[in-house]
């Protein structure tokens, strides 16, 4: 009977004793948040309940199987598995409440501050941290848990032993991974780029969409997604539209006949922008900066508060601006000019005014007709 409720007692007794004390904890956390509603911290706490949950059946389970008797010819090795699932849920925690905690201060800092490139750019930054953490955190409960291997703690003097060697050659080996690593922590510690800002690369006009260690992505208008190196944004220049103040100005180029009304269009376009609620009000302007031998260029000059407000207010510009030309002034539309040439004055309409046929009427010779 005792070989039997041994086992029993120990083995149920943990994960009895693991659910009362994770209800306890969820139970705390909580009413904890009911009685703080201004932070998050609390709420997002509770996401950590199941690593948390493994971490302790796993420390108990280790703690006390030895009192088990349960398969005492496999000790060694349910021994070592426990002791991998109490690292790496150990891991799982430490993400999640790292993560907690900096998804918390992200958001104080988001209500605090009304700035939104602030914002963005604080953002970007705890993105990358928080990667930063996993991938560390990662890194070190691997190796713990390759060190519970007695084969893996022999091989660690050669291992150390040959690190120089080995250091040069990944080094070179992964010289592009390292310096989009290195260009990551840049771009988020030197505010170059941040997510949600408006960009420019290759001819493609985009919004920052996410940002890792080593790529960046873009979310472009037609809702493709370029993938580009971070290397690419410290190496290369690039339009951020999003860099200090997100207004603009943009412009919107007409060609018109010589003889288009240019105070009646400069009068046409405040009416249009008086009536567009996405300019912003702060200019306007209508200016010839071209001719050309049938035409001239007309350049109308509009602001707006962001990229896609300016984008708004030039296509509508256009539209309206060209719409009432044609139906009040078709006469301002470029034309192809068919009239009669004039003649200089002196030479009469037969006469040829090649120097050839000159030389030949001065010594009376007559051109053929």
């Amino acid at each position: 009977m005792e070989i039997l409720l041994r086992p029993v007692i120990v083995v149920g007794g943990s994960v009895v004793l693991t659910l009362l004390i994770g209800w306890a904890t969820d139970r705390l956390l909580r009413k904890a948040d009911d009685r703080h509603p201004e932070t998050s911290l609390w709420g997002l706490l509770r996401r950590g309940r199941v690593p948390y949950q493994l971490v302790l059946c796993a420390a108990l389970l280790r703690g006390s199987y030895a009192q088990a008797k349960l398969l005492e010819a496999h000790r060694v090795g349910i021994g070592r598995t426990l002791t991998l699932v109490l690292i790496g849920s150990a891991a799982w925690l430490v993400i999640r409440i790292t993560g907690a905690i900096v998804e918390t201060s992200y958001s104080r800092y988001a209500r605090v501050h009304r700035d939104p490139a602030r914002v963005r750019r604080v953002r970007t930054q705890v993105s990358l941290i928080m990667r930063v953490v996993s991938a560390v955190v990662g890194v070190v409960a691997t190796a713990a848990m390759l060190l519970t291997f007695p084969a893996m703690r022999a091989a660690g003097a050669s291992l150390l032993a040959s690190a120089g060697i080995l250091g040069i050659v990944a080094g070179v080996a992964a010289q592009s991974t390292l310096a989009n690593l290195f260009a990551g922590l840049q771009i988020a510690f030197g505010d170059m780029v941040r997510i949600g800002d408006t960009v420019v690369v290759d001819g493609e006009w985009g919004t920052v969409e996410e940002i890792t260690l080593t790529f960046l992505t873009v979310r472009t208008w037609d809702e493709r997604r370029i993938t580009m190196p971070v290397s690419y944004f410290t190496s290369k220049p690039f339009e951020n539209w999003s860099r200090g103040t997100p207004q603009m100005t943009g412009i919107v180029y007409f060609h018109v006949d010589h003889t288009a009304p240019l105070d009646a269009m400069r009068e046409k376009l405040r009416d249009i922008l008086r009536e567009c609620p996405a300019w912003d009000g702060r200019a306007c302007g209508l200016d010839v900066t071209d001719t050309t031998p049938n035409t001239m260029q007309v350049r109308a000059l509009v602001t707006a508060k962001d990229a896609d407000d300016i984008w708004t207010v030039r296509v509508t510009v256009r539209e309206q601006m060209i719409r009432w030309l044609s139906h009040d002034h078709p006469y301002a539309l470029p034309r192809v000019n068919t009239a009669d040439a004039t003649l200089p004055p002196g030479h009469l309409p037969g006469q040829s005014r090649s120097p050839d046929g000159a030389a030949r009427r001065a010594h009376g010779h007559r051109d053929s007709p």
